[in-house]
């Protein structure tokens, strides 16, 4: 098995161990050495073929012991402990068995640490620093309007959501939108990558009159819930439960509440409308128009492509991961998937992935090929990822009446805009639908930032949040879509 192979395996190993794993309190203790000297909290990017992930260790002494924690932020994954930490003379070492990842690296005079982090026995670089980045697009305290901290409860799983809500100051009933987040664990701004593109684009409407409200997803940040379990029909309760919310304030025109999805999120906001037929209108922002399966395929293929990877290896890698979609395909499953058949289909995925000769060549070790295997599975066998694959976003398009904007940027890799707005736009004329814009910006990224490559792995070195033009645009059709009336 060649190194282009392995390594979309490994990166998508870490990503998914690391999603998976609980929040933990506090971390186990170290007494093989000083570290005094590395004390604090360090962040970093870890760059891999696949795209950079935020790290950060939290090292502190407590007594004569160090406790050491790692969170991935990205991935919503936090306190994960250290089993040991250490610094003699320059060397600084971190040991994280449960995801044998070991990380060592020098500190250097400057204050900063370069090393590595090793994983399955593959590195990838890691430099630490103590400095935060802050990204210029961000508001700042005091804001220009009213910005009040809301909960709010869905009725239909019986917990509660805690948001943002902004207002403009002056007197009067304003149009809102909701604002619905991607997919993986968002906080309220839909914090990615050391950016809140949320907060960005709320602050942007609500200073051209629009009110805004905006959540943390089920289990995220101050919301109740369990994310872990819910799927993507799950998550859309939640926006009818924040449009339900908006329609009890007196200062939110009910007659002009409309939904902005990004990505998984511009999946939510149809399946949303095409049941409340009094949302005024969506916008959905770098939103899939294509199943799920083929969707991640296409993704895939694209980054790898733009990656460099061998095409040799890139159309075996599509085959594997097309086989075990296939297996999810197959199954016979409903919205709400019950553990009899999460168990039935991760005992294929695991049989499946016992077979692959690539994987065994990849880990001699018979344990660490078991656990390699397991993860893997784990990764699919879940139910958001079921849903997602087999889940066609041009059924509830179909059935969408309200007005429409969905908007891409010609250099996103994730989802590629040609072949998704294509299908957005097909199954919205089978809607009858003719108030739909379809608009596809140059330059842009999946988060609709100005890039060089589209690659994941730049979003979290560009310095712009969201592209003003972007905003500009949403902000304009807004607003002669409020002139025309419902």
């Amino acid at each position: 098995m060649n190194q282009a192979m392995k390594k979309p395996f490994l990166l998508f190993v870490f990503i998914v161990a690391g999603c998976l794993l609980p929040q933990i309190s506090s971390g186990k203790c170290s007494r093989t050495a000083d570290t005094s000297g590395i004390t604090g909290k360090w962040n970093g990017l870890l760059k891999t073929p696949g795209g950079s992930i935020k790290i950060v260790f939290h090292i502190r002494k407590d007594g004569s012991s160090i406790r050491g924690l790692m969170d991935s932020p990205y991935q919503g994954a936090y306190g994960i402990p250290a089993d040991s930490v250490g610094l003699k003379d320059s060397s600084v070492t971190i040991e994280i068995n449960r995801l044998m990842i070991h990380y060592n690296g020098i500190l250097k005079k400057s204050g900063n640490i370069e090393g590595n982090i090793v994983q399955h026995g593959f590195s990838f670089p890691l430099a630490l620093t103590q400095k935060e980045m802050k990204k210029p697009q961000e508001p700042s305290i005091p804001f220009p309007y009213i910005s009040d901290s809301v909960r709010f409860k869905n009725n239909k799983e019986g917990f509660s959501l805690s948001g943002t809500l902004t207002l403009p100051y002056e007197k009067g009933k304003f149009p809102a939108v909701v604002l619905i987040s991607g997919s993986g664990p968002q906080n309220r701004d839909e914090e990615i990558m050391g950016h809140k593109p949320f907060l960005v684009l709320s602050d942007f409407l609500t200073r051209n009159g629009i009110a805004v409200l905006r959540f943390d997803d089920r289990g995220v940040g101050r919301s109740e819930g369990n994310f872990a379990s819910a799927t993507t029909a799950d998550f859309a309760t939640d926006v009818e439960s924040a449009v339900s919310f908006l329609r009890t304030r007196p200062e939110i025109n009910k007659d002009h509440i409309g939904l902005i999805g990004h990505s998984e999120g511009g999946e939510i906001a149809p399946m949303v409308a095409a049941k409340d037929k009094d949302i005024n209108f969506i916008i959905l922002m770098s939103a899939p128009g294509i199943r799920g399966d083929k969707l991640l395929l296409l993704q895939e293929k694209l980054i790898a492509t733009a990656s460099g990877a061998d095409p040799g290896a890139i159309k075996e890698q599509q085959k594997i991961n097309g086989g075990a979609f296939d297996i999810i395909l197959s199954a016979h499953c409903h919205d709400r998937i019950s553990t009899a058949e999460l168990d039935s289909i991760g005992r294929k995925l695991k049989a499946y992935f016992e077979t692959d000769p690539q994987i065994a060549e990849s880990e001699a070790d018979s344990l660490k090929r078991d656990s390699y295997i397991n993860q893997l599975a784990a990764g699919l066998d879940n139910p958001w990822m079921i849903y997602f694959i087999k889940h066609d976003p041009a059924i509830p398009l179909s059935k969408v009446k309200c007005p429409v904007l969905a908007i891409g940027g010609d250099r996103d890799l994730q989802v590629q805009p040609d072949v998704n707005m294509a299908m957005i736009g097909i199954a919205l004329d089978e809607a009858g639908n003719k108030r739909v814009t379809l608009k596809n910006f140059p330059g842009l990224n999946h988060l609709l930032q100005k890039c060089n490559t589209g690659l994941p792995a730049e979003y979290a070195e560009i310095e712009q949040t969201l592209s003003p033009e972007v905003m500009n645009f949403i902000t304009s059709w807004i607003k002669d879509i409020l002139k025309k009336g419902k």
